[in-house]
């Protein structure tokens, strides 16, 4: 009986229980025992020779706000579970990682699978429940997750784990009860074996008497269930398609027994295995969800609401109105369009008179707070759009006007942060805040008691919270943390290789760290600012030894060093330069780093693709400055050490070639902006 139940009891009368059990519970009425008593609820088992006793007086009485509490995060539990929730399925995520990308790639549709695999193996080797240990459950987990991570050829360690874990447990097979085995094993676990077997994987009993026996077993079943049945109505055999992959599936017939949302008997496992033989849309917008869903979908799923119901009239707090306001418009168009929604600004004009905006027609008088988000919105510009240039415009006087004033008291907002994340926007644009930087302002000036005005005063959890703030200090926290300590490691580089007779300083390294970690700032991505602060500092030293020399001879010459060095002989590079050799050596190391450390995150050796980037590079050494191409340089290899380049192919595209020299034009145009800007100084000096 549940608590908001029990508190509508009147204890005055008697109050049976509804549970079926043998031994009935009831409520006894204690006025029946001493009318002059508080009235306590009191507990008789009717089958037993027990006495009513009156409750310890001397029992602790619960906490009522405690009892809210649970009610309340009860509540909440059940009002958010849409579909609900399991944990995590190593099986299926197996299956889903084994999907490849629809646009013909050779990478997964989903390496976030892939990710979650490589990062949840067990100590002994396995994959599955850590508290409970059932040998069907297991092996199962285990030998999917073997096969994806074969499939794309990825930690080649975990793998050998996880095959001598097999081939260690199978035999527990024999022993363990049929009653407990999970659902459809004996038609997807030899299917499984069958895949591996065909990957060429090795060390797993393949033939061993116990496996033997569950092909009996899949037999049996198969002749109970037919396959043309199957096509036919809905069978327990839908839910583990992925096991009969060998069979002759008419796919047309099975297509037609998905459920509305596109899953077959809500299995992600089989779902997958029809994306991978069909490539349906619905199936595919199933599995989508689910990865989107529990893997961080939550803010796209809040942006898509807000895509649903845009009008050309805008957007406001409320769903499907039709009445709009500046405020929720102005941080609908920034949001969007910064997520990649194709969204139109022109909803603005709805709110714009003569020169002036407004929050709504017949606003009394502007308060700041929609002012500054029609602010932000209109940096998000492209070329062109008349309304965003006239809204920055207006928005940046007006707050600029209160800011000189100290008029900032707000019509819809009490926060005493208010005015410092105004000032701030004013000074820091949003196309010139770094990403860090920007967070690091935006933890300073969060309202976590920011209250709302309205017909009364109130406040918005999901949007004001102590939680919010926690996190967001914890994360760059550990942000700040990962960079320091690859700062470190990147001063002992600099001193272990005597990078300071090649012309750099130290302050040099600084700056190069910098860019990386303030444009490539999540922990996770170590490896790609490293490849930017090494092959920046190579580049620059590399580039100053070739340019004291003439045109002609560093041309030459950096066509020959290049031909040495797609050779693999850094021996011979330098042409007697010594510091041309050092840095080459230099050079050589690094890439070799840089290959070693990218194989460990992304299990595929980019030896070829490296070397060929450098290599076209320095044939271009000793050139005018447009046509070195550092940047490119500088992006490719960043790129091929992330795993986002995948073949030379990719590198010799159209679209990318076009843009690596877009890249390349305008930071060359910028370097000479920056030479042209300290020799207006020097000359005022003089």
């Amino acid at each position: 009986m549940s608590i908001l139940a029990i508190r509508q009891l009147s204890f005055s009368h008697l109050f049976p229980c509804n549970s079926v059990s043998s031994k009935r519970c009831r409520f006894l009425a204690c006025d029946r025992c001493n009318r002059n008593m508080n009235l306590l609820p009191q507990l008789c088992l009717q089958n037993y020779a027990l006495e009513p006793e009156a409750l310890d007086e001397d029992l602790p009485v619960s906490d009522n706000s405690k009892i809210e509490e649970f009610i309340n995060y009860i509540k909440q539990m059940l009002g958010s579970m849409d579909y609900g929730r399991i944990s995590v399925s190593p099986y299926d995520t197996a299956w889903v990682a084994l999907i490849r990308d629809l646009q013909g790639r050779d990478t997964p549709q989903f390496p976030s699978s892939l990710e979650w695999i490589s990062n949840n193996q067990l100590s002994d080797g396995s994959w599955g429940d850590e508290h409970f240990f059932l040998a069907y459950d297991r092996l199962l987990n285990t030998l999917a997750c073997v096969v994806a991570l074969t499939t794309w050829n990825v930690h080649a360690d975990k793998i050998q784990k996880g095959i001598s874990f097999i081939k260690e447990n199978v035999s527990k097979l024999e022993d363990s009860n049929p009653e407990h085995m999970t659902c459809g094993f004996e038609v997807v676990f030899p299917a499984l074996l069958q895949r591996a077997r065909d990957l060429g994987i090795h060390g797993i009993p393949y033939d061993a008497p116990v496996i033997q026996q569950i092909r009996v077993v899949r037999d049996r079943k198969m002749q109970r269930a037919p396959i043309e049945l199957m096509h036919k109505v809905p069978t327990c055999l839908l839910h583990n398609l992925e096991g009969l992959e060998n069979l002759e599936l008419e796919w047309p017939k099975l297509l037609k027994l998905q459920t509305p949302k596109g899953t077959f008997l809500t299995s992600p496992a089989a779902t997958s295995f029809a994306v991978m033989e069909t490539k349906d849309e619905n199936c595919l917008a199933y599995i989508t969800y689910v990865v989107n869903k529990f893997n961080g979908g939550e803010i796209k799923k809040c942006l898509d609401h807000v895509y649903r119901f845009w009008t050309e009239k805008g957007s406001f707090s409320a769903r499907e109105s039709e009445f709009c306001d500046i405020d929720d418009t102005s941080m609908g168009i920034r949001l969007l369009r910064l997520h990649g929604y194709n969204i139109s600004p022109n909803a603005l004009s709805n709110f714009k008179k003569d020169d002036e905006f407004t929050c709504y027609v017949g606003q009394g008088f502007e308060s700041p707070s929609p002012i500054f988000n029609l602010y932000r919105a209109s940096q998000v510009l492209f070329p062109g759009e008349t309304i965003l240039e006239q809204a920055g415009q207006f928005s940046y006087n007006f707050l600029r006007e209160r800011l000189q004033e100290n008029q900032l008291l707000d019509k819809w907002l009490i926060s005493k942060h208010l005015p410092d994340e105004i000032k701030c926007g004013l000074e820091m644009p949003w196309y010139a805040t770094l990403p860090r930087v920007e967070t690091r302002f935006y933890i300073h000036n969060y309202g976590v008691d920011d209250i709302w005005i309205g017909k009364s005063l109130y406040r918005m959890p999901e949007i004001n919270n102590e939680a919010y703030l926690e996190l967001a200090k914890l994360d760059y926290n550990k942000c700040q943390a990962q960079h320091q300590m690859e700062w470190n490691r990147m001063e002992q580089w600099y001193e272990d290789s005597n990078l300071e007779e090649f012309g750099i300083s130290k302050k040099d390294l600084l700056l190069y760290y910098f860019l990386a970690s303030a444009s490539i700032f999540k922990p996770e991505r170590s490896g790609e600012r490293s490849a930017w602060v090494k092959s920046q500092t190579v580049c620059t030293a590399l580039s100053s030894c070739y340019f004291i020399k003439e045109e002609a001879e560093s041309s030459e010459q950096s066509i020959e060093l290049s031909s040495e060095f797609r050779n693999g002989q850094p021996q011979n590079c330098g042409h007697g330069c010594k510091n041309v050799k050092g840095l080459i050596a230099i050079l050589f190391e690094t890439l070799r780093d840089l290959k070693s450390h990218a194989q460990e995150r992304i299990g595929r050796d980019i030896s070829d693709l490296l070397f060929d980037t450098w290599g076209v590079w320095l044939n271009k050494l000793g050139r005018r400055e447009e046509e070195i191409q550092e940047a490119e340089l500088l992006v490719s290899t960043i790129n091929i050490c992330s795993g986002y380049i995948v073949s030379k192919e990719t590198l010799s595209n159209n679209e990318y070639t076009t843009l690596s020299g877009l890249t390349n034009k305008i930071c060359c145009q910028l370097r000479q902006l920056k030479r042209e800007k300290v020799g207006q100084i020097e000359f005022l000096c003089s």
